[in-house]
């Protein structure tokens, strides 16, 4: 229903930005991406980049201005706005700035929601299917696959009448994204780096809801508070 909203994913977004504004970058950074990183022996040489109107990669010759740091970079979940910041949506940083400079973060990030419309009563359901809801805490480790894997085999073990299911997978999935502690830190079962954030999560079952009406469910939704 949803997906992420990244440096990597919005990247084009953020370039417009910093094309149209260009002295949000200061005298700090280039809103050009690169497939690799720029170094001084590669002036004059011809590498792969691309703007905002781009979607692919095309090669321009190197000059001194493209060894500013590329207002995107990294990988993944390593991926940076500026060299500062993971997300690229939120509210609030309104007095961030990037280390050591007055340039502000806040231009370049947006508040506007993903908005998605699922109509329960447009799919048949069972007692297995869930909405999963989460904080940042849990996806910055979990992929939805990881994620789904996980709720799937906690229901599983579960009688399908047993409520507290949902209330295990949801426990599941913080002790997956949390991990366990090793010598080397907090740890995910692949001994990957764990979640040092906060984490919620809440499994909801679908199946009750599509047999309702939509007054009905409004109903018992007004009488549950």
């Amino acid at each position: 229903m949803s997906s992420d909203h990244t440096p990597l994913s919005e990247r084009r977004r953020l370039q417009t930005i910093a094309k149209l504004h260009p002295s949000l970058l200061g005298d700090e950074f280039s809103r050009l991406e690169y497939q690799k990183r720029i170094g001084r022996k590669d002036i004059g040489r011809k590498r792969l980049y691309r703007d905002a109107h781009m979607t692919g990669w095309a090669y321009k010759t190197i000059d001194e201005e493209d060894l500013k740091f590329p207002l995107v970079y990294g990988d993944g979940k390593k991926a940076r706005v500026l060299a500062t910041i993971g997300v690229s949506r939120g509210l609030g940083d309104h007095n961030l700035k990037v280390h050591g400079t007055d340039i502000m973060l806040k231009p370049f990030l947006s508040s506007m929601p993903e908005v998605n419309i699922y109509d329960l009563g447009d799919y048949d359901h069972t007692e297995n299917d869930v909405l999963i809801m989460a904080s940042d805490g849990l996806w910055d480790v979990l992929t939805i696959e990881d994620a789904g894997r996980i709720v799937s085999k906690s229901l599983e073990s579960f009688s399908r009448n047993d409520h507290n299911r949902y209330t295990s997978a949801a426990q599941d999935l913080v002790m997956a994204s949390r991990g366990i502690l090793r010598e080397n830190g907090w740890r995910t079962k692949s001994n990957a780096l764990a979640s040092g954030d906060d984490i919620t999560a809440m499994v909801i079952p679908l199946y009750r809801h599509s047999m309702l009406s939509p007054q009905n469910s409004l109903t018992e939704s007004h009488d549950a508070v």
